[in-house]
């Protein structure tokens, strides 16, 4: 009996399954991504939330924003306090920010690193767009009850080069992250906890926290209240409708 034939059938399987596996790989990562950012938002919404910095002598500053989303690129947040800051908005086109105060004039441009309201929170968290927009997917390790799951930077202007996710297997939602440079330097890491639901399906972490080895002593807090789906028109998303982001309210 000739055994030939067989073997290379089985090496042409082999060959195959290997061909078409590789990729996959790369693959199931990013389709991870996706998952996880459509299970902490809906594509389109608006949110309440209070930003609180806390200092090492345990001093707090807080912020209440209103904020709305639209796709995976248009963000604006309109601070409602404290009295001193109410009024202001920032708003976020993909990789473009901008700063608008009341009676200074035009709106005024901000980078991804800057921060409107001080502490370890940087423009980026406060306008954060889908993970898988601004990343593509390196390492997947599975563990017992989590995902470990890398992240590099598509372009330089991102605010970190490089993310390590923490991702929870039952909710696929993050636990933790850990922000790096391109060096490799951890700049902070961020833990998400409290699961709340928020009606219509959007069941999430509520809290999320930063602290960084580069600001010891240093926390700032997220507390999510209200996020719920709607729809915006894309004249919300323009330089001049900063002024009027009250009127969605």
């Amino acid at each position: 009996m000739n055994i030939y034939p067989k073997r290379l059938m089985l090496f042409g399987v082999f060959i195959t399954a290997l061909f078409f596996t590789t990729p996959l790989l790369a693959m199931d990562g990013n389709e991870l991504l996706r998952q996880v950012d459509a299970n902490m938002q809906p594509q389109s919404y608006e949110m309440y939330r209070k930003l609180i910095n806390i200092e090492p002598d345990g001093s707090k500053k807080e912020f209440v924003l209103y904020t709305v989303k639209k796709g995976q690129d248009k963000m604006v947040a309109l601070f409602l306090s404290p009295a001193s800051e109410k009024g202001r908005a920032t708003l976020r086109l993909g990789d473009n920010m901008w700063l608008y105060i009341p009676n200074v004039g035009r709106p005024i441009r901000i980078t991804s690193l800057q921060s409107v309201v001080g502490g370890i929170f940087n423009n980026s968290d406060i306008l954060r767009l889908d993970y898988s927009l601004e990343y593509d997917a390196g390492e997947l390790v599975e563990n017992e009850d989590t995902y470990q799951l890398e992240l590099n930077a598509k372009s330089s202007s991102i605010a970190y080069d490089r993310l390590n996710m923490t991702i929870d297997k039952k909710t696929i939602q993050p636990l933790t992250i850990e922000c790096y440079t391109a060096s490799g330097m951890l700049i902070k890491s961020l833990h998400y906890s409290k699961i709340k639901d928020f009606g219509d399906g959007l069941v999430r972490p509520s809290v999320l926290e930063t602290d960084s080895p580069l600001h010891k002593g240093y926390r700032s807090v997220m507390l999510f209240a209200k996020v719920t789906k709607k729809e915006f028109a894309d004249e919300v998303f323009t330089l001049n409708y900063m002024s009027k982001v009250d009127e969605l309210r």
